[in-house]
């Protein structure tokens, strides 16, 4: 008999509880008690260690979820709790930009920042973990059938995003374009058949409790660390800028990158976490679903924030340095998904993923982030010219929403 079965609880599982609870509350005492602090760099770093923690809880509810949901939409539904307080940070900053214009920039980095940390950072940092937990040191790894209707979501949402440079503007018909894609998505992803999750750390633990108790517990880690994020997301956004200010730090850059990979990390902890332990497809597949969450719902969301909080329908009008920055997050998009295509995911396409982000990082000038768009987009159509690629992607756009029953049983 396991402890788990038993009722007993590890050492680091309650450890990972506790320091997780500890980030949560102690924000959400010093905000009740009035005694958050407004210097830098402690107003940015309590409220995002209160979202840090928060994230964790949220994935261990969103993994709770997969006993009573199918493993597709539990995936996608964990990857849009986990980005959650990714969500809450740019909608804010999406917010306060009808009234302070200068936020609309902010935003839009926010957002571009978080997609192509995903993809250049997180997607090889996964096959890396499963590289080196894998006694065989796999050196790919494969994806499962019934993750085609994520790639097919994630190819739609690309194709559309280059739209979005060229008319400069984020508006209420981009909001229902990509919202809708996101129902349909979540709707199919539903359909796909259930089994039984592997759960791993506290959700393996709070599983074995009575099913009114597991689902009590479950909505708790789903209520507790969501008021955190929603009392935490305002000073965070804002206590990273007055520690830019104080720093000498550009806004952008502290937004663009930091922000993003403070909010997602708990998330890539996860997915971590279950490449070393050798179930890489759920890691994996949980960062394609947050792709897919952040390249769909979160671009939607920013102009009806703005539109809610100015009072009226309005577009988000973007400048020269924005309309490149989603061109080049665009481009980056649809070489990663063409990629995978294939079914699979080694190592020299986590490397080249992996080198152009990382080279792009370093050098923020408008020529370059264009030479990188466009050079993501030689390679996209590179791997295209291959005909076996090419039909995936054609097979993709014409029956890639069909759910087979077996997806997830093969």
């Amino acid at each position: 008999m396991t402890d788990a079965s038993r009722g007993r609880w590890p050492l680091k599982d309650i450890l990972w509880v506790a320091s997780a609870l500890v980030l949560v509350v102690q924000w959400i005492a010093l905000r009740w008690l009035g005694m958050a602090p407004h210097d830098p760099p402690l107003e940015a770093i309590l409220p995002g260690l209160a979202i840090f923690g928060a994230a964790f809880m949220l994935s261990w509810a969103a993994e709770l979820a997969q006993l009573e949901i199918s493993q597709a939409l539990a995936l996608a539904f964990l990857a849009l709790v986990a980005v959650l307080p990714e969500y809450a940070v740019d909608l804010y900053l999406a917010w306060t930009a009808a009234k302070d214009p200068s936020y609309t920039a902010l935003a839009t980095a926010n957002m571009t920042g978080a997609n192509r940390i995903l993809i250049g950072f997180g997607w090889p940092v996964i096959l890396l973990c499963f590289w080196l937990g894998s006694r065989r040191r796999e050196r790919e790894i494969r994806l499962s059938s019934g993750q085609h209707i994520d790639l097919a979501a994630l190819l739609v949402a690309t194709i559309y995003a280059f739209v979005i440079p060229f008319k400069r503007t984020l508006s209420i018909v981009d909001t229902v374009f990509l919202i809708g894609l996101f129902a349909v998505y979540v709707i199919q992803s539903g359909k796909a058949h259930h089994v039984e999750p592997e759960l791993m750390g506290p959700p393996a633990r709070i599983a074995t409790l009575p099913r009114f108790w597991r689902r009590a517990v479950t909505i708790g880690l789903f209520l507790l660390p969501g008021l955190a994020i929603f009392i935490a997301a305002e000073p965070f956004a804002e206590g990273l800028m007055h520690s830019a200010e104080h720093l000498g730090v550009p806004k952008f850059v502290l937004i663009q990158w930091l922000a993003p990979l403070a909010s997602e990390s708990p998330e890539f902890v996860i997915s971590m976490l279950f490449a070393l332990r050798g179930n890489a497809m759920a890691g994996f597949g949980t960062l394609i679903s947050s792709k897919v969450n952040q390249w769909t719902l979160l671009i939607g969301m920013l102009p009806l924030a703005y539109s809610v909080s100015g009072g009226h329908l309005q577009p988000m009008m973007l400048d020269d340095v924005q309309a490149e920055e989603i061109f080049l997050t665009a481009a980056q998009s649809l070489l990663a998904v063409v990629m995978l295509t294939n079914w699979s995911f080694g190592l020299g396409e986590a490397a080249l993923l992996f080198g152009l982000f990382i080279v792009q990082l370093f050098i923020p000038i408008p020529w370059v982030r264009w030479m990188f768009a466009g050079l993501y987009l030689v390679l996209a159509v590179g791997y295209l010219v291959m005909p076996s690629y090419r039909r995936s992607v054609l097979q993709l756009l014409r029956s890639g929403w069909r759910v087979s029953p077996d997806a997830e049983k093969r």
